[in-house]
Order: structure tokens, then sequence, then C-alpha cells
């Protein structure tokens, strides 16, 4: 199993949030009798009542294929359009105040079918324990589920990273929920998702956030530090492919197309190395960042209960919440720019 052992201590039913037992090829809850299936190794805690994925969809991990193995290494030797400027040093940041708060500590990341952009280092340190979910199965997937119900107990984890997620989500205001409930009280989380950036995700894509719109999202959260991951540059070269790509439907061609555009307007992200502490590159930014801590104070009851739980719903008069403070340099008045 991909899983440790002591992990499976943490583990919950993501239907009735009990307890899960290990029983040979599969998990089961003595609460509500789910059992839920081990393939290849992989827990699948999938919910279907709440959850748009079924169990039965998930088989066993096949090896590559030779022609899926040609296309990997075609693209690993294609230079590419896409720069992360800040995803380094971030994760850098982000293991500092990981050991700060313990020397052994237990990372979930959300979305970890594949290792994310500039988190290389990171996952090569062999103190961390890293927990690498997703709804699909690769390279790296540990444990299948659904991010909008985390099958974790509460305050399971030291830190959550969550990149290039949270377009995906219907829900995203339930799984940030989910996040600040299994991390521990000071835990560390991280966030980088796409803003001036096309469909990516095919029919599962549906959200892009302002830098504003990103850290509002995670405004339960004391912020570290947070702005520009990938620049307007960066954007602009992935708008000129999606310019060409919407002329034509032929699969060929358009492989052709991603090829020249890869080839012709590497050279364009360089100029974001530029522009990243400029305040213009906030309201053009092909992608935003965040990195923050669960406030280490007991939450208030009321607000316990709408934030650790995936399935509270918000309270008739909430308190208004303070946007966070706008950082780039469009006017207020946004009809002069129609």
């Amino acid at each position: 199993m991909k899983i440790t052992t002591a992990l499976h201590e943490y583990l919950i039913c993501p239907h009735c949030r009990s307890k899960l037992f290990p029983r040979g090829e599969s998990f089961f809850c003595n609460s509500c009798d789910a059992v839920y299936p081990v393939i290849g190794g992989i827990p699948i805690l999938i919910d279907e009542s709440v959850s748009a994925f079924r169990i039965s969809s998930y088989q066993r991990p096949k090896p590559l294929t030779h022609r899926e193995r040609a296309k990997r290494a075609l693209r690993s030797m294609l230079p590419t359009i896409s720069m992360n400027l800040t995803a380094r040093t971030s994760f850098r940041q982000f293991r500092e105040l990981l050991f700060a708060a313990n020397p052994k500590p237990r990372v979930l990341i959300v979305g970890g079918a594949t290792a994310g952009v500039g988190s290389e280092e990171l996952l090569r340190d062999q103190a961390i324990e890293f927990i690498e979910t997703d709804v699909a199965i690769d390279e790296r997937t540990a444990l299948v589920c659904d991010a909008h119900v985390l099958p974790f107990a509460n305050h399971s984890f030291d830190g959550v990273i969550s990149q290039a997620l949270m377009m995906y989500l219907q829900d995203f205001p339930r799984c940030v929920g989910e996040m600040l409930r299994v991390l521990k009280p000071g835990g560390v989380i991280y966030s980088d998702t796409p803003f001036m950036e096309q469909v990516v995700g095919g029919q599962y894509d549906f959200y892009r956030f302002t830098l504003t719109g990103h850290e509002y999202q995670f405004r339960n959260f004391e912020k570290i530090a947070s702005g520009v991951s990938c620049g307007p540059a960066m954007a602009t070269a992935w708008s000129i492919q999606y310019l060409l790509l919407s002329f034509t439907e032929n699969h060929a061609i358009r492989a052709g197309m991603r090829i020249f555009c890869k080839c012709t307007l590497f050279w364009l992200k360089y100029l974001d190395l530029l522009l990243v502490n400029k305040r213009g590159a906030v309201d053009a930014a092909a992608g935003t960042y965040f990195l923050g801590r669960r406030p280490t104070e007991a939450l208030a009851p009321e607000r316990a209960v709408q934030q650790e739980s995936a399935a509270a719903s918000p309270p008739a008069q909430a308190t208004p919440l303070l946007v966070p403070q706008y950082r780039g340099l469009i006017q207020t008045d946004v009809r002069a720019f129609r």
C-alpha cells in the first residue's frame, strides 16, 4: 500500500466521518458499513453520494505504453511557455515553517498525482511524510479522494499543498474549509492557482482568481506571503497559443500548433523576471500564490461549525469580513476601462 500504516489511524469515512479500518484489500466503516477498495495499493476513498466521481471507474494502474512514454519524452525536450517565478522560494519557506513547528512533519498534497512545479526539492526531503492525493491515478497518487470531502481526521497534518487545483473545484469554499479542518493549529498552507490563463481541464475547469480573490478564499488563515506566481508575459504567450488553437478542431494540427508555440514563444516568459515585483503585474498575472498558517487560537464556536464541517451552512446573518487590500493599479471606477 502506498500510504504508511501510521496514516491508517487518521483515515475517516468520507460519508459519515467515522474511523476507517483496513480489511484485506479494502477499508471499511463500522458505522455506515461502507467499503472502500484498495486498487493497486491505492485506497479509493470516494463518497459517491456527494461526489461526481465513481469508484467503479478506477482500475489498477497500467504501465505506460511506448507511445505515451514517447509523448512524455518529447514534451520534456521541448521548451515551455510557462514559468513559475516563486514556487521554489515559497516551498523553501514552507519547509522552514514546517520544521519550526515539528521535526517530523506530515504534509497533505491535494491534487498531487504528479509533482507540482518547483516542488522537487521539497519532495526529496526524507524527514517529511507526504500523502499525495488526487481524483486521478498517476505516477505519484498515493490515495484517491475528492478534495471537497477529505477522508482525514481533524488536525491530521502539519502542512497542506494545493497547486493548480482551485480552478477544478465546483465548491472551492468547501474545499478550503476541509483544508482548514485537517490542518493542525499553526499548520502551514500553500496554494497556487491560475488567473489570466485559459481553460486547461476542459469540462472540469471552473474558476480563475485575481490575487485579491485568491487571498479572500483563504481569509481564515494568517497570511504569511502572497503575490504573483506566473507573470503577464507568460499569460500573453498562452493567449497567443489559444488564439491559434481557436482556428481549428483538427487534433493533429492543434498538436502541431502547440509545438510551434512552445518553440517560438518560450522566450516571452523571461520578461516576467522584470515584471514580477511591479504592481501592474498583479492585474495581468497568469497565476497567483498564497502562503499562510492556520490560526493557533481556538475558533469561536459558530465559526468552528461553519469552517470545520464541510456540510455546514453559513449563518443567516454572518459577520462581514474585510476584503484583502487590492495591490494592482487599476482604478476603482471600472466603467472608465470599458
